[in-house]
């Protein structure tokens, strides 16, 4: 039976068959995995999932799928079906509500324009995931997995890197999708690390610097950062470093804003003149 997907939900089916079986293989799964879906859909990747994991975990808010859903993944007892919203699921109480002591899996053809909440989300819960592969617009992954230098690199970019390993698997077609959205996709993927790349004294003045200095990216970081750090301190801390006093937010890597966010904070510089 065909159910015409919402555009409200963002849906857009993967009905490449080749592509799905693309992105089962990539998340290199074993029968020792339990993994959580973001958006089962029509049922077509989650069968997959239940045929190469220990246990599947199919989220998805539509329920106008699930008959068919229910009928489709019936002939897998692995595999189980919650009706949630990924944004409203407290993935922690759940795990520990079903017994699931290890560490799990994210999988999921997620809706374009809740991908970055959806990211922060699991950053969220990052202590009870091990990986995580999802769709997003081929732009967006372009932007998570930016380096320092490049127009695509921002606080989302840095945010995102200090919590995982990020890289773009492999890019997905539009024709891929139906109904076939505007512009291609990306398969995302991110390995939750335990340890940050780059050691900060304190998070809250490293993320508000980071935020800051991208709020206004076209003007230098002096400029940028005019309104929550003395001139003089950044000054300072700009030559301590041999940087460009006319460098701009995209010029300075993760270690270099760790950097200054520790600098900053061993001057004494209060939170409360930390702009939000």
């Amino acid at each position: 039976m065909y159910i015409k997907p919402k555009k409200s939900l963002g849906q857009n089916f993967i009905v490449d068959k080749n592509i799905q079986r693309k992105i089962v293989s990539a998340c290199q799964l074993s029968q020792d995995d339990i993994v959580l879906e973001i958006g089962a859909g029509m049922g077509d990747l989650t069968e997959q999932l239940a045929q190469s994991a220990k246990e599947v975990y199919a989220l998805e808010i539509d329920q106008r799928l699930f008959p068919a859903l229910r009928q489709r993944i019936g002939l897998y007892p692995n595999c189980h079906l919650v009706n949630v919203n990924i944004l409203e699921f407290d993935i922690h109480k759940f795990l520990k509500e079903n017994h699931i002591r290890q560490k799990i899996k994210i999988i999921g053809n997620i809706p374009y324009y809740i991908s970055s909440p959806i990211i922060e989300h699991l950053i969220r819960y990052r202590a009870d995931i091990d990986s995580a592969f999802m769709t997003v617009q081929k732009e967006f992954g372009r932007r998570v997995n930016a380096g320092c230098g490049s127009k695509e690199y921002g606080s989302f970019s840095c945010f995102v890197q200090y919590h995982a390993e990020s890289r773009i698997i492999f890019e997905i077609k539009k024709g891929s999708f139906k109904p076939r959205p505007k512009i291609d996709s990306s398969l995302l993927g991110l390995k939750f690390r335990t340890v940050p790349p780059v050691e900060v004294q304190d998070e809250e003045i490293f993320f508000k610097l980071i935020r800051s200095s991208f709020g206004q990216r076209r003007k230098t970081l002096r400029n940028s950062l005019s309104g929550c750090l003395s001139p003089d301190l950044l000054e300072e801390f700009l030559r301590s470093r041999g940087i460009d006093r006319n460098v701009r937010p995209e010029g300075l890597s993760l270690d270099e804003f760790a950097r200054m966010s520790n600098y900053v904070g061993a001057k004494g510089y209060p939170r409360g003149n930390m702009v939000s």
